[in-house]
């Protein structure tokens, strides 16, 4: 049993291709649901597409470097397609919890009880939004919205906006906002790295996998910054301060992602983007004012405060998942826990990290169906066999 993510499609195809037999939930009406109705219309792959592409198919040969969203969409329809993956939709599952008694997981949703041998969780590291706490937010009278709700910054043509957050959501909302005439301001509350999205040509990510196959990381760290400070110049001028910590080496320990510039960082140049610091509290009549006493004006929020995993809310089990949602053991052992539970999708390293999962959990479970069907088949022949004797 998996679910209906690009992790569980990829986790479903190639157990496919093991031949194992499996049944994949999706609480939404729609394959890919985070991507159908929770992402804005600019949104493009932030990654070449040869590091975003799924196991045993690869994107369109047609399809450019950087796949829209709708192409994104399209391949994973396609990919659900070519593998033969029909989806139970509507299906939010309550609980699952392993029956120690028959061995077997049992998954409820609203409507009915899955019995299965093994589980897969590919509910992802994005189910759930997260909204922080600020004074006074809750009285604020003017359009407060989470950026999955975010789709285009047409309805804020004309208006004052607060970015809460400077991730790539948040960067990449401030842009889209600019371009629709809008006056955005982008609240950066701690340190954040800012790297080119390609270098000569090159992508950014493409480069440090190179590298890293022949120098140490802090070593490529280095190079990465010297060529973002190369090609992008002194950031911190702009209120964009660096981590003591390295690019890769914080999204190794920390899962936090460098943000790949498309261009917002012209946009800040320019004044047209405003970087604030952090909030203190909502005042009325639409002012905020922020921790180093700044007063501003706003018509409108948009939360680009990131998503967490929902997993403690639904999965009975302790020794995988910790309670933050989780696995417990850092990449690359977190995929496995007892009982025949497993993880995919959850290793903070993307499309790739979630492929990778997906093919060990296909081969571990793949090796355990096939060994057991032999002996049933064996046990069965032995059995016909008696039976012809007798006879």
């Amino acid at each position: 049993m998996s679910y209906s993510r690009p992790s569980g499609l990829a986790t479903a195809a190639c157990l496919r291709e093991q031949g194992v037999p499996f049944v994949v939930l999706e609480r939404q009406d729609c394959i890919a649901s985070l991507w159908q109705k929770r992402t804005y219309d600019r949104l493009k792959l932030h990654l070449p597409k040869q590091f975003c592409q799924l196991p045993k198919l690869p994107f369109p040969e047609d399809f450019p470097e950087y796949p829209s969203k709708k192409q994104f969409i399209q391949y994973l329809e396609s990919y659900a397609n070519h593998f033969d993956i029909n989806p139970h939709f509507n299906q939010c599952v309550h609980s699952a919890r392993y029956d120690d008694t028959s061995g077997f997981w049992r998954v409820k949703t609203a409507e009915v009880e899955y019995i299965c041998r093994w589980l897969v969780v590919a509910t992802g590291e994005n189910a759930e939004c997260v909204v922080p706490e600020i004074d006074g937010l809750s009285s604020f009278q003017g359009e407060v919205i989470h950026a999955c709700d975010y789709k285009s910054g047409e309805s804020f043509r004309g208006k004052n906006v607060l970015v809460v957050g400077c991730g790539n959501s948040g960067m990449e909302l401030s842009l889209d906002l600019v371009n629709h005439q809008a006056s955005p301001s982008m609240v950066v509350r701690s340190s954040v790295h800012v790297l080119p999205r390609q270098v000569l040509g090159k992508s950014t990510f493409e480069l440090a996998v190179m590298m890293l196959k022949w120098l140490p990381l802090w070593l490529v760290d280095k190079i990465m910054l010297l060529l973002a400070w190369l090609v992008l110049g002194n950031v911190e001028k702009y209120g964009l301060k660096r981590p003591s910590m390295g690019p890769l080496e914080m999204k190794n320990t920390k899962g936090k992602t460098p943000v790949l510039d498309i261009g917002t960082l012209d946009k800040i140049r320019s004044g047209d983007i405003k970087v604030v610091p952090g909030i203190k509290r909502f005042n009325g009549g639409g002012q905020v004012e922020l921790v180093d006493g700044q007063k501003l004006h706003v018509d409108a929020v948009v939360l680009a405060t990131g998503y967490r995993s929902n997993v403690p809310s639904w999965l009975q089990e302790g020794e995988l998942f910790s309670k933050n949602g989780y696995p417990k053991m850092p990449f690359p052992h977190g995929w496995k826990g007892n009982g025949g539970v497993y993880a995919v999708g959850f290793t903070k390293r993307g499309l790739s990290g979630a492929s990778s999962d997906a093919v060990k959990i296909a081969q571990d479970i793949g090796k355990v169906w096939k060994e057991e069907t032999k002996q049933k088949q064996q046990r069965t022949t032995a059995c016909h066999r008696r039976c012809i004797s007798q006879f």
